[in-house]
């Protein structure tokens, strides 16, 4: 199995220190490799790939989504893969960057009744697998990287963030 080179960088926004940032990165995305490799049997470079998290706030978000994907308003989670992947393709040596918003991401765990660190968990592993390929624009698509999300989720002890949604919803959030 392969580790990642993961940097850490918070811009904006009220977040925990870079280090716990990184600590639950490692351990969150460490469950997600160790499921693509496992379970899906997920190639990996011999060189461990590297992953940049930016850490922002609702503000530079919306900028970054209006930019990028033409919405003019924030989201919860971006993923720019360096390379175009499809799942089970392997990737280079950078993976890409995924980038969180504060806010959005504090108020969507109130509003789902779900601790910050456990839906944190799930916009990382969803931005991450974003990076290898997987997308939710299709239902079809959207039941396969959910149920990738829900089973890494999982092994983190982390239940279904999907419990209680219907997938339509799901797919027309982003």
């Amino acid at each position: 199995m392969s580790t990642i080179d993961i940097q850490v960088t918070v811009e904006a926004g009220d977040w925990p220190a870079e280090e716990a940032l990184y600590e639950t990165a490692t351990r969150v995305l460490g469950a997600a490799n160790a499921y693509l490799s496992t379970e899906l049997h997920q190639p990996f470079p011999a060189m461990s790939p590297e992953l940049s998290l930016l850490f922002t706030n609702d503000a530079a978000m919306r900028t970054i989504n209006a930019e990028w994907r033409d919405k003019d308003k924030p989201t919860n989670v971006l993923s720019f893969p360096a390379f175009p992947l499809v799942p089970g393709g392997m990737p280079g040596p950078m993976l890409g960057d995924i980038v969180l918003a504060s806010e959005t991401i504090a108020n969507e765990a109130k509003d789902l009744q779900r601790s910050s660190g456990d839906h944190l968990a799930h916009l990382l592993v969803h931005g991450y697998l974003h990076l290898f390929g997987y997308d939710h624009i299709e239902v079809e698509d959207a039941e396969i990287m959910e149920h990738h999300e829900i089973r890494i989720l999982a092994t983190l002890g982390i239940s279904d963030p999907y419990e209680g949604q219907s997938l339509l919803d799901t797919t027309k959030r982003q």
